[in-house]
């Protein structure tokens, strides 16, 4: 096997155990669900969202990835007007699946989510979330040209392995700010990589990811708020990661923000609400890394509809 080759797919099999191995979105503010089980039916409707991100385009094998989510609220009522709505306590459940391309390297996962909605105040809310899930990790041997037919660092065993997932967090919010922690791939279950001068297998285990969150809306003008939020995500032995985004909205149905990502990338975005059912998102990247010299940025699209929303609501309540 080429020793080129073959060093790249080591790093890229032993990227999955020690470096990021979650995909990363610069529009999570969107989709927080994609981070905390805990949003699971924090909204009126039930609430869909596809998105797809093309990392680093025009590098060969750079990561591709999709991802679909649909969660929606259980026995949600409320008592009185609009206004003065008693809220009571709610269940919310959902599902995702995502599945990230990397050169010959597919991680797909697949989780099924549950929340618990509690008031505090009128208009203060704590939830709690859990989804427990699966994740498979394969590795196309139609792209990997090798110089035997038995070479071991392709036909190992592990070609296809599919591990147990468990997320879960807690999220504090109203229809002005929130804070979220979550924990993802909790459950530390092992999985094997090859290491150069070795004639044995060592064990690597899932990494545990941690994320804090936390935004506010701010009304600064009739019809126009200023949305600031921030992530920071701990995922050892990875350096801590850090995204601060700022995104205008107008009467709640466009909305522009740049978002950046620490030493990593530079961001603009940009939506829009356009009906009760649909809405809309695109941003691109700009790398702040040395990579930049090697690709053009990278692209996210995001298409949301909200279903069963009798309301009409246009712009989310809980989750904007």
């Amino acid at each position: 096997m080429n020793r080129l080759l073959a060093l790249g797919i080591l790093l890229l099999l032993a990227g999955q155990v020690l470096a990021q191995q979650k995909p990363q979105y610069t529009q999570y503010p969107l989709n927080n669900y994609l981070l905390n089980p805990a949003i699971s039916g924090i909204e009126d409707y039930a609430d869909v969202k596809l998105g797809s991100r093309q990392q680093w385009s025009g590098l060969e094998g750079a990561p591709q990835s999709f991802y679909a989510t649909f969660h929606t609220p259980l026995n949600k009522s409320h008592m009185g007007s609009n206004m003065y709505r008693r809220a009571r306590p709610h269940h919310g459940m959902g599902a995702m699946v995502m599945t990230t391309r990397t050169g010959p390297l597919k991680r797909t996962s697949l989780s099924a989510s549950y929340a618990y909605h509690q008031p505090l105040a009128q208009n203060l809310k704590v939830a709690a979330g859990v989804a427990p899930g699966l994740i498979q990790y394969s590795l196309d041997q139609g792209y990997v040209k090798t110089g035997t037919d038995a070479d071991p660092a392709v036909l190992d065993g592990r070609i296809n392995e599919i591990k147990f997932d468990l997320n879960m967090g807690l999220w504090l919010y109203s229809d002005r700010f929130y804070v979220g922690v979550a924990g993802a791939q909790l459950v530390p279950s092992k999985r094997q990589y090859i290491s150069p001068g070795s004639v044995e297998d060592n064990k690597g285990q899932l990494q545990k990811h941690f994320f804090v969150t936390g935004g506010a809306r701010l009304e600064v003008a009739h019809e126009l708020d200023v949305i600031p939020s921030v992530m920071v995500k701990l995922a050892q032995p990875s350096t801590p990661s850090v995204d601060a985004t700022v995104r205008v909205l107008y009467a709640n149905r466009l909305w522009a923000g740049i978002s950046y990502r620490h030493q990593e990338s530079v961001a603009a975005m940009a939506g829009i609400n356009i009906s009760p059912l649909l809405d809309l998102a695109y941003s691109y990247d700009a790398s702040a890394s040395p990579l930049a010299k090697v690709h053009a940025g990278s692209h996210e699209v995001v298409l949301g509809f909200k279903l069963r929303n009798t309301r009409k609501i246009l712009c989310p309540e809980w989750a904007w």
